[in-house]
C-alpha cells in the first residue's frame, strides 16, 4: 500500500511565507528556505512552494527563491504560481523543483497541462484546484462546487470537479484540492469535495484547506479517499508537529513514512 504523504505548504508574496483565512488576511510566517529546511529535517514527505501573488500580479516565479529553498531542503519540492508557459516550466525545474504546480493559467489554457506533460512527464504536473462552495444553485456547477482562481479572488464558472477530470484527461499527474471555505479555518478538510473528486479520478489527490489536528489528516484520507494531505499554519506556529501528525495516523493503520527516531521509539 502506498505511503500517505504529509506536506507542509509555504504560500509565499513579497518572497516571505505568509498565512491567512480564506486566502486574505496575511500573516507573515517567515523564510521560505529556513521554514523548508526546519520540515524537511523534520519528516516532510514533500513540500509545497506557492508563489501566490504571481498570478494576480502577472509576473513570473521568483526563482531566486524556490532555489535557495531547493537547496535547503532534500525531499521532493512542488513549486506553483507565475507559470505560463512550457519554458516557465522548465526554468522552475531548473531552479529546483520536482513538480511544478498549474492553478490560473490551466483555466486559461487548458491545452498548457498537455503541452507541460508531453514535454516533462506527466508526473511533473500537478493542476492546484482552490474550490469553493455554490451559495445558490447554478446549473453550471452541478457538483455545488465552483473553480476561482488569482489566489482565490476570482470564481471562473468552471465545475470543480468537472474540472478536475478534464485536468487528469489533459495530462495532469496529481491534484492539489484547497477548499477557499476551509482555507485557514481549522474546521476541518472539506472531504465531501475530496471524495467527490477521488472518486473520479485514478491519480492522487492532496488535500488542502481547514486542519485543525492530527485526527483531520485521518479523517481526510479515510473520509475524502486522499492520498496526501497538506497544511500549513499548524506547522508554521508549532501547535503541531510533523512527527506528531504521522504517529496518529500511524495509530489508525494508515501507511506514513516515519522517521529515523520514530521507527526506534
Amino acid at each position: 500500500m502506498l505511503r500517505r504523504r504529509v506536506i507542509p505548504c509555504l504560500d509565499v508574496a513579497n518572497g516571505r511565507v505568509v498565512k491567512g483565512t480564506n486566502f486574505v488576511q496575511l500573516v507573515d510566517e517567515g523564510d521560505p528556505p529556513t521554514l523548508a529546511e526546519r520540515y524537511a529535517r523534520e519528516g516532510a514527505d514533500e513540500l509545497v512552494f506557492l508563489d501566490i501573488s504571481a498570478a494576480p500580479e502577472g509576473r513570473g516565479t521568483l526563482l531566486d527563491i524556490v532555489e535557495r529553498t531547493a537547496r535547503r531542503a532534500f525531499v521532493p519540492l512542488t513549486v506553483g504560481g507565475g507559470v505560463r508557459s512550457v519554458d516557465d516550466m522548465r526554468d522552475v525545474l531548473r531552479a529546483g523543483a520536482d513538480k511544478v504546480s498549474l492553478n490560473t493559467r490551466a483555466v486559461a489554457d487548458p491545452e498548457l497541462v498537455t503541452r507541460c506533460a508531453a514535454r516533462f512527464g506527466s508526473q511533473a504536473v500537478v493542476v492546484a484546484i482552490d474550490a469553493r462552495a455554490v451559495k445558490m444553485s447554478d446549473d453550471r456547477m452541478p457538483s455545488g462546487y465552483e473553480v476561482v482562481v488569482k489566489g482565490g479572488r476570482e470564481p471562473v464558472g468552471l465545475d470543480a470537479i468537472a474540472w478536475a477530470v478534464r485536468c487528469v484527461e489533459l495530462g495532469a499527474g496529481e491534484l492539489l484540492v484547497t477548499s477557499i471555505d476551509r482555507d485557514g479555518t481549522k474546521s476541518g478538510f472539506d472531504t465531501a469535495l475530496l471524495r467527490a473528486i477521488s472518486s473520479l479520478v485514478p491519480v492522487p489527490v492532496i488535500a488542502s484547506g481547514g486542519a485543525a489536528g492530527p485526527a483531520d489528516f485521518v479523517t481526510a484520507i479515510r473520509d475524502g479517499g486522499a492520498d496526501a494531505v497538506l497544511a500549513a499554519s499548524i506547522f508554521h506556529r508549532s501547535e503541531h508537529s510533523i512527527t506528531a501528525v504521522k504517529a496518529v495516523m500511524a495509530a489508525a493503520g494508515l501507511p506514513v513514512r516515519l522517521t529515523d527516531q520514530e521507527s526506534n521509539a
